[in-house]
């Protein structure tokens, strides 16, 4: 499959797609399509690196996620904190390579799902599949879907309905809750 033809199978089926990925069910053409993303996204990773897989769950006290952590990440992604807008030298990462938790290094973007939202934080229009868990947030009042790694529950940030096609999906998250490796 080519790379635009990926896009779409991911943003066809994304959500189906990552429901397949983390639960091991899924029809035999989900596993095929699912199979084939995961062996493109190797093609963003550096030189021998490995795909971690979102199963193998990483569970740290408090302290050995401070050690972990520069302290800005812990806030984020341990505190569900906001980075400043804005702040995050992600924002203009236009190189080809994929975007890791900086909790426990599951990739969970790569750098053809990024785009220039405008709103001061890294955005995607869609995500790697089975790679984050969603939940209701009501801090502003209203409704918003926020997000965390499947394998570390690192808080990465919020989904908006305000992206681009062919989701319509901004993926708004915190630069301190990535780090990014260029394809080698």
């Amino acid at each position: 499959m080519d790379r635009r033809t990926l896009l779409k199978v991911l943003a066809a089926g994304g959500l189906a797609a990552r429901g397949a990925l983390a639960s091991g069910a899924g029809s035999a053409k989900d596993m095929k399509d699912i199979k084939a993303l995961q062996d493109h996204w190797k093609d963003f990773l550096p030189a021998g690196a490995q795909l971690p897989s979102p199963g193998e769950p990483l569970q740290l006290s408090k302290d050995e996620w401070k050690k972990r952590l520069p302290p800005e990440s812990y806030r984020v992604l341990r505190e569900e904190a906001t980075e400043r807008a804005g702040t995050s030298p992600l924002n203009d990462e236009k190189r080809a390579g994929v975007f890791v938790c900086r909790g426990c290094d599951l990739p969970v973007f790569t750098s053809d799902m990024k785009f220039d939202s405008g709103t001061g934080w890294p955005s995607f229009f869609t995500t790697i599949p089975g790679v984050f868990e969603m939940k209701k947030d009501y801090f502003l009042i209203y409704p918003r879907t926020e997000y965390h790694c499947i394998r570390c529950g690192g808080h990465h940030g919020h989904v908006f309905d305000d992206g681009p096609a062919p989701t319509n999906q901004r993926w708004c998250n915190n630069g301190v809750s990535l780090k990014f490796l260029p394809k080698a």
